[in-house]
């Protein structure tokens, strides 16, 4: 039982899909800080200075000044502004794995296309049926005239 499961770890897909993830995850940060850091804070700018990131509905019914504050006193909120955070995240990841999948089926196709067909440049002598030259006039095997 120990072996087949080495054996299945040590497979090629297991051991790509690992490294995906592993990518994937780190992908993933990188584009969390785009959001976050580059993105969203000219988005606020544009929208009065607001911070997308502290947006809340407080449902406790007591007033904070931020949603830190609302979290570190337990208070029930619903971050919309987070989740506005997540969803432009995503909408970037799925962006960026569209354009890398497309560009790949783009590339396959290329190297899956059958190669251009060659122009013949020999035929057969009518006569003894060797091969010789498209444009010989005369077969160089049996010597007969070529029309």
């Amino acid at each position: 039982m120990l072996k087949d499961f080495k054996d299945f770890i040590m497979r090629g897909n297991v051991v790509d899909m690992a490294v995906g993830v592993i990518i994937g995850g780190a992908f993933g940060k990188i584009v969390a800080s785009l959001v976050n850091d580059v993105l969203m804070p000219p988005i606020g700018r544009l929208t009065g200075g607001v911070d997308f990131s502290n947006l809340y509905i407080n449902l406790s019914g007591t007033a904070y000044a931020s949603l830190a504050e609302a979290q570190k006193a337990g208070a029930a909120t619903v971050n919309y502004g987070l989740f506005l955070n997540t969803v432009i995240n995503f909408l970037i990841v799925a962006g960026a794995i569209f354009i890398m999948i497309s560009q790949l089926n783009r590339l396959k196709a290329r190297f899956d296309a059958p190669p251009p067909a060659a122009t013949p440049n020999t035929k057969e002598c009518p006569l003894c049926l060797s091969v010789i030259p498209l444009k010989a006039v005369k077969c160089a095997h049996c010597a007969s005239d070529l029309k």
